[in-house]
């Protein structure tokens, strides 16, 4: 949540007929940037039952325009390791750079860091 609540952040929900929220993608400057004009994927969500529908495509789309006006051009992900969305954003071209160890709850865990190199391939695609 505290990524949500970031003033610098741009969040994106999806909806369905009924005005629910049934997704959501958030993003925006990298916070440990020393990488220039990159930015950060947070997160994507989209309930179980709309996945396999497009959302997540359309949310990943809306959200690298966002990175385009902002001249972000490299765009970096986090994702445990046993986290099968790591599987998402491969297919839309993201490249695994490096793994991290991290503690959560006693136990230690792979964090794979992925990057997009350059959002066009990614507005191409989606």
């Amino acid at each position: 949540m505290r990524n949500l609540s970031k003033d610098d952040n741009y969040v994106f929900v999806a909806e369905n007929n009924l005005g629910e929220v049934i997704g959501f993608a958030d993003g925006g400057k990298r916070e440990t940037n020393t990488v220039e004009n990159s930015g950060d994927l947070t997160s994507i969500y989209v309930l179980e039952q709309y996945q396999g529908l497009g959302i997540g495509r359309q949310l990943l789309r809306i959200l690298f325009l966002q990175f385009e006006k902002l001249s972000i051009n490299r765009v970096f992900v986090e994702v445990l390791e046993g986290n099968k969305s790591r599987y998402f954003y491969e297919a839309f071209g993201a490249e695994w750079i490096q793994t991290e160890k991290v503690k959560i709850a006693g136990s230690e865990l792979n964090l794979l860091v992925y990057e997009w190199k350059g959002i066009g391939s990614v507005l191409n695609h989606t």
